[in-house]
């Protein structure tokens, strides 16, 4: 199997995609003869031509409009968004029409499309590049939402994103593009959506993350394995639909859970995991459940390291929950 960083299997997936199925094509911002701005697009077009690999004005609200109508019509559209701060003068198109199409026409019309977008900090972007915005597209009923932390998961649930029939909002945590390297498989490789990796089993503690804050999860998870203590460490990967089963059994298993995220802590995916264990398995936590998150603020530029969850912060908010 090659070895690929994640930025790399996003745009093998995409070769791969745009080769299986005429239908596939990808639109957005510079994603063209530049390859767009990470580099994720980068010689698609020369490949498959600017009809189906196409720079579009600097309208987002033209992007996800004009898919939500290739989608519609039969096409399988890409579009991406070049920073997921940037998305919210497409908001219009992607709730109010991708998001209720099939309800709206009882099924005759779909949107089988995706929005692939960088998302979080740790980039020194300031407050227009660094946002976690992901609790905006989960509260909105008819997308899907994923977001990745490992170059074989990127290939494997882009590829089943473009695949599905409804629209996928597809993030991407940029600070991981080229910081992460593995094994990805050469084939036509998919994940199913929905369904969370268990990165680490434990007896102890379960720790519950996603996309780049994954990274400081799973070195908090390494000291406390060298301390004596026994983490379950949990990737959701996918937030709308959650895997609830994965998470529940875990800490039915453990009784303490701690979620751990960068976006804003109010009204945020990790308050709703903490929220479903709780009213499900009450009676069997041995602690109440914690969130290390990101600070209900504008993403800080001179605090970029000190806004996003810290291995010592998860330590901390560990040592509560095991000595409660």
């Amino acid at each position: 199997m090659p070895t690929m960083t994640l930025i790399q299997a996003l745009n093998t997936a995409l070769d791969e995609e745009l080769r299986r199925d005429e239908r596939v094509m990808i639109l957005g911002e510079d994603v063209g003869k530049r390859g767009g701005v990470f580099l994720a697009t980068e010689g698609l077009q020369e490949k498959y031509g600017p009809d189906r690999v196409m720079d579009t004005p600097l309208s987002e609200a033209a992007i996800i409009g004009a898919a939500v109508g290739l989608a519609a019509h039969g096409m399988r559209p890409v579009a991406e968004i070049q920073f997921a701060d940037y998305v919210f003068p497409g908001i219009d198109q992607l709730f109010s029409q991708a998001a209720k199409l099939r309800y709206r026409s009882g099924g005759q019309f779909t949107a089988p499309m995706v929005v692939r977008m960088p998302t979080g900090g740790g980039v020194k972007g300031g407050h227009h590049h660094s946002q976690s915005p992901e609790a905006h597209f989960a509260h909105t009923a008819g997308l899907k939402v994923v977001v990745v932390a490992t170059p074989k998961d990127a290939k494997g649930l882009l590829k089943a994103a473009i695949r599905d029939d409804d629209p996928v909002v597809f993030m991407e945590p940029k600070r991981l593009y080229r910081a992460v390297k593995e094994e990805v498989p050469a084939d036509d490789f998919l994940l199913p959506i929905g369904k969370a990796a268990i990165r680490r089993e434990g007896r102890d503690i379960t720790l519950v993350s996603y996309g780049g804050p994954m990274v400081e999860t799973q070195k908090a998870a390494q000291e406390m394995a060298a301390a004596g203590i026994d983490p379950e460490v949990i990737d959701l990967r996918t937030l709308v639909p959650w895997d609830k089963e994965t998470v529940l059994n875990s800490v039915a298993k453990t009784g303490r859970l701690l979620m751990i995220s960068e976006a804003p802590r109010t009204a945020s995916v990790a308050s709703e995991v903490a929220a479903t264990v709780s009213e499900e398995l009450f009676d069997q936590l041995l602690a109440p459940p914690l969130r290390v998150s990101g600070f209900d603020t504008p993403y800080p530029l001179a605090q970029d390291k000190l806004y996003m969850p810290t291995v010592t912060r998860i330590l901390n908010a560990a040592k509560r929950l095991l000595d409660y």
